[in-house]
């Protein structure tokens, strides 16, 4: 979903030019010492410099939390761009002045103006898109402040060596005269930055009436207090470690990289050498940009291990890399696995974190993780000074890294669970969660849903960003080979008729404040729909408080593998591409919510479900053309005239007849006046194809009728057949005295040649699906009209005929809900007797068989009861629908 909120897009620029902007004078600094330093003394003095940039973050990380806290995040932001505006000012008067260490000092008041600027920034995030977005919302700000650091990299590395070109300069400080043009950049940008400030909507208002007082922060109260609001929370403190973990690497990296580039590849330029860092900013960009797609709607933790693994992969590979590409190659593939394993870190701080606590806890995010980056400077330099090389470091990164991915997955054992759910089920399914701002954050949570399919338990999972706790059967939690992974994931198991420790174990889990997920059905539904729910789940929040439920729906896996549907409907059910599976949450409930009450509010949830699913639904035509490529050679209708016709058949003869039919370009609704049979079907879909709209009509009213219909529905142009046109004769309707253009179904199939039909098959086997569409027919929304149902006035009602117009959506849904009622297979067979010009006969008889693949026995006349009764012998009918009037 994209991200429309207004603020959003100025927000992206003030972080891009932040970014951009403190890239620029570190990158002045480390290029200036890269000139003219080597070896121990260049990792030495490029760890020191990273570290001036990390220290106010850790000096301030109790004010500046207080700061977001207390004060709207939007005015924190903007102050802290004017800071930026004076510190580059100075800065760029020590470049005049050739004052290298004054410049280099001067990194400490860019790192102040960022460590208050950071908690205030990330807050803000959340208050802007809300938690539903928040996952989303990281990738992009995670995205565009790479893409600052990237061009800043590039741009200010490309104008030092300009400035510095034919000069060769001796010491730093003639270095800093040759540069100082660049200063004016920076003063530049930082104005840019400032002014966008002052669009930034105001989202909060003071949050706490605490006042920051010098002494409680000088010992250390502040600190001690702020770093148990991150320990009460074992996710966002796991979070904050894992990050912490990930950047610490990350500044080790930047600063053993250059002296090892210098020293083994003989690399002196400062571009090619800051390109290849930059390499990891775009590997991040893009592993922010996957993050935040997976975690469209939700928060995809599953990212989190492979992330951390891959990473360990990048590493360990770099010592044996001799050239500048591959290492660009490795330095994308760390960026990339970065960014998998940073987004949904940082948006499960910023979901758990409580409103009032924020800014607390980002700043301690910020302080824990420049205080691991700052060890990790200080360990380099440590290890320069005794000896070890720039080859030494990274063979200890590689341990750091493994041991880490281990931490990781022996400490978030659902997030290892996740990801290998969703790599056998992304291959198929394809996953939406709505309502995930009504998870709570912690606390006592029950979680209770239908149940589906035997794997309804990773798809709440995959939804739900909290570990949970989910209770199964104990036949199934005692396989043999599922037991160990069950144990580790917290499954608890429960036993029919032997349920009295489970659920007090249920009730102890639910007492520690932890999600506990089960479904009160009791059993995996053997026709899809909701069954009856067991109050067992009552007997679990005996002594609870402050706990919810949580009611959720899961559509989408009825009639998959997984499910306990017959082999006839799995078969029916399987598409073409990727199925939609649809996890919706509803609000929370009272624990002491009903079983009555529990099942309406899961039922209404089945609607919202149904409502988002509409909206991944194909227009008419597209989604019977796929189901006609699954089946090709099955027969698609068969009528009383003898005419029986196979899916390939029936696509051919519709896209050559919606060649061949003549449709005026002044005629958007295109009038159908055909009985129920294979005509009807293939001119109502040459129509569609088309992108006009059907309006079937009626001639049994007489000539009279038919003209009001065709007015009242604005028919330019009418198809019918010159054989039922001696019908409508016998029924005294002429229609030569129609102004309407009328055309013949009969005389298409006459005027198309062989040629047309034989590459019209041989494109349907070869095209993908979209691609046919899209050369024989015209691209069509789902919102899009479809088709005009006329209501004719009944005689003596005194009401008015209606023109009802149907969207292909309203069409879409329809079918699909009937099928999902029926149950319907590809055994099945459909009759079609009922005249396609109402919406039970154009809906259910004449589009669903071929949008769910079922054939269809078409009986022309449907008031001949013997004929039908014959239809439905020898075609072996299985499914009739017929309009019942209760008088």
């Amino acid at each position: 979903m994209a991200l429309k909120q207004k603020g959003f897009i100025p927000y992206t620029v003030v972080v891009f030019v932040n970014a951009f902007v403190d890239l620029g004078h570190k990158i002045v600094i480390q290029n200036t010492i890269f000139k003219t330093y080597d070896g121990q003394q260049q990792v030495v003095l490029t760890a020191i410099v990273n570290g001036l940039i990390l220290l106010p973050f850790i000096l301030l990380f109790s004010p500046s939390g207080y700061l977001a806290d207390r004060f709207a995040k939007h005015l924190i932001i903007r102050y802290s761009a004017l800071i930026a505006v004076i510190a580059t000012l100075l800065i760029t008067f020590c470049y005049y002045q050739g004052w290298f260490w004054a410049s280099f000092g001067l990194t400490f008041a860019l790192a102040v103006q960022s460590a208050i600027y950071s908690p205030a920034k990330y807050g803000y995030i959340k208050e802007l898109v809300g938690n539903e977005n928040l996952a989303t919302a990281n990738g992009r700000v995670q995205a565009v402040t790479i893409a600052g650091i990237l061009l800043g990299t590039f741009v200010f590395s490309i104008l030092f060596e300009r400035l510095l070109q034919g000069q060769g300069p001796d010491t730093t400080n003639d270095i800093m005269t040759l540069v100082a043009p660049i200063g004016w950049v920076l003063v530049a940008l930082s104005l840019v930055e400032w002014f966008t400030t002052s669009l930034l909507p105001a989202r909060q208002t003071t949050r706490t009436e605490e006042v920051f007082r010098l002494g409680p922060y000088l010992s250390l109260q502040y600190l001690g207090r702020n770093l148990k609001v991150l320990w009460h929370n074992n996710t966002i403190w796991l979070s904050i470690i894992g990050l912490a973990t990930f950047w610490a690497i990350s500044q080790v990296m930047l600063a053993a990289f250059p002296a090892f580039a210098k020293d083994t590849l003989d690399i002196t330029n400062t571009i090619v050498i800051q390109g290849i860092l930059a390499c990891s900013g775009i590997g991040i960009v893009i592993g922010s940009l996957i993050a935040g797609k997976a975690s469209r709607n939700y928060i995809e933790t599953g990212l989190i291990p492979v992330g951390a693994l891959g990473i360990a992969i990048g590493i360990a590979a770099l010592p044996g890399l001799a050239s500048p590409y591959s290492m660009g190659f490795a330095f994308i593939l760390v960026g990339v696995m970065g960014g998998l394993f940073i987004v949904p870190l940082n948006a499960l701080i910023q979901f758990h974190a409580r409103e009032e606590q924020v800014g607390t806890v980002l700043a301690g995010n910020n302080w824990i993780q420049n205080v691991a980056m700052l060890g990790a400077l200080i360990l380099t330099v440590v290890f320069a000074l005794f000896g070890i090389d720039s080859v030494g470091l990274f063979y200890i990164l590689t341990a750091v890294a493994i041991v880490g991915t281990g931490y990781t997955v022996r400490k978030l054992p659902h997030s290892l669970v996740r990801i290998i759910a969703m790599g056998v089920l992304k291959r198929r399914y394809h996953v939406e969660v709505i309502g995930f701002e009504n998870i709570p954050r912690a606390g006592p949570t029950l979680l209770l849903g239908n149940h589906i399919s035997w794997i309804d338990w990773a798809l709440v999972q995959i939804a739900c960003p909290r570990p949970l706790r989910f209770v199964m059967l104990d036949r199934i939690y005692d396989t043999w080979y599922l037991k160990p992974f069950f144990k580790v994931f917290g499954a608890v198991p429960i036993a029919a008729g032997r349920s009295q420790d489970s659920l007090r174990d249920i009730n102890l889990l639910l007492k520690a404040g932890e999600c506990v997920c089960l479904f009160p059905e009791g059993a995996i539904s053997r026709n899809g729909q909701l069954g009856k729910f067991h109050s067992g789940y009552e007997r679990t929040i005996e002594g609870v408080v402050e706990g919810v439920i949580v009611p959720f729906y899961l559509r989408g896996l009825w009639g998959s593998s997984f499910s306990r549907a017959d082999e006839g409907l799995r078969r029916a059910r399987t598409p073409e591409s990727r199925r939609d599976l649809i996890v919706a949450f509803g609000p929370p409930l009272p624990l002491e919510t009903d079983t009555k009450h529990l099942k309406q509010k899961v039922f209404e949830l089945s609607e919202d479900a149904w409502h988002a699913y509409s909206g991944h639904l194909q227009p008419i035509p597209l989604a019977w053309l796929r189901t006609a490529r699954r089946h090709p050679w099955e027969i698609s209708c068969d009528d009383d005239g003898g005419k029986r016709l196979s899916n390939m058949e029936l696509v051919t003869q519709v896209v050559t007849h919606a060649k061949t039919m003549g449709l005026a370009r002044s005629a958007s609704n295109v009038g159908i006046l055909l009985p129920a049979g294979s005509d009807a079907i293939v001119t109502t879909l040459a129509v569609l194809l088309r992108g006009r709209l059907v309006v079937h009509l009626d001639h049994r009213d007489g000539l009279e009728s038919l003209e009001s219909a065709m007015a009242l529905s604005s028919v330019e142009q009418l198809i019918t057949s010159r054989d039922y046109l001696q019908v409508m004769a016998a029924a005294g309707v002429d229609l030569s005295a129609l102004s309407a253009a009328i055309g013949y179904v009969d005389d298409c199939g006459n005027r198309i040649p062989l040629w047309r039909s034989l590459s019209a098959k041989a494109l349907f086997i070869l095209l993908p699906v979209s691609w046919f569409y899209a050369f024989y027919g015209r691209r069509l929304r789902i919102a899009d009209n479809a088709a005009i149902v006329v209501q004719a006035r009944q005689s003596g009602s005194g009401l008015p005929s209606q023109a009802v117009v149907l969207t292909h959506r309203n069409i879409m849904v329809n079918i699909k809900q009937v099928a999902d009622v029926l149950n319907t297979e590809l055994d099945d067979v459909m009759l079609a007797q009922r005249p396609p010009c109402d919406a039970l006969g154009l809906t259910t008889q004449c589009l669903m068989p071929l949008v769910e693949g079922i054939p269809v026995a078409c009986q022309a006349d449907p008031d001949d009861t013997l004929g039908v009764a014959k239809t439905i012998a020898r075609k072996n009918v299985t499914i009739l629908f017929a309009r019942c009037n209760l008088l």
